[in-house]
């Protein structure tokens, strides 16, 4: 069975830090394009970061330079670091596991809220 656990989000000020991690089971996780989407609330999901099975990443522009998403195959987990955090910024957090062909995975979601 495929299991992909978000955590790390919760409640942090505008300008603070987080680190979301991301821990797979259930594929061959080293395989697997890892990305992380955010979902605000009346928003389509977006793409925030994408590392790929070769280590490649992209990042939305809205977080360029302040995320940086990252993958530790051994651990079989992504992490996204966020820092300098924005209002806008807060969104349901999904990891999400893509073979490139065939059936992709997501995980049940991690809340972000930025506020003072």
């Amino acid at each position: 069975q495929v299991q992909l656990v978000e955590s790390g989000g919760g409640l942090v000020q505008p300008g603070g830090s987080l680190r979301l991690s991301c821990a797979g089971s259930g594929i061959i996780f080293s395989a697997y394009h890892m990305g992380w989407y955010r979902q605000a609330p009346g928003k389509s999901r977006e793409l925030v970061a994408l590392v790929t099975n070769g280590g490649s990443t992209d990042y939305a522009d809205s977080v360029k330079g302040r995320f940086t998403i990252s993958r530790d195959n051994a651990k079989n987990t992504v992490y996204l670091q966020m820092k300098n955090l924005k209002a806008d910024d807060s969104a349901v957090y999904y990891c999400r596991a893509n073979p490139g062909r065939g059936r992709d995975f997501w995980g049940q979601g991690t809340q972000v809220t930025v506020s003072s």
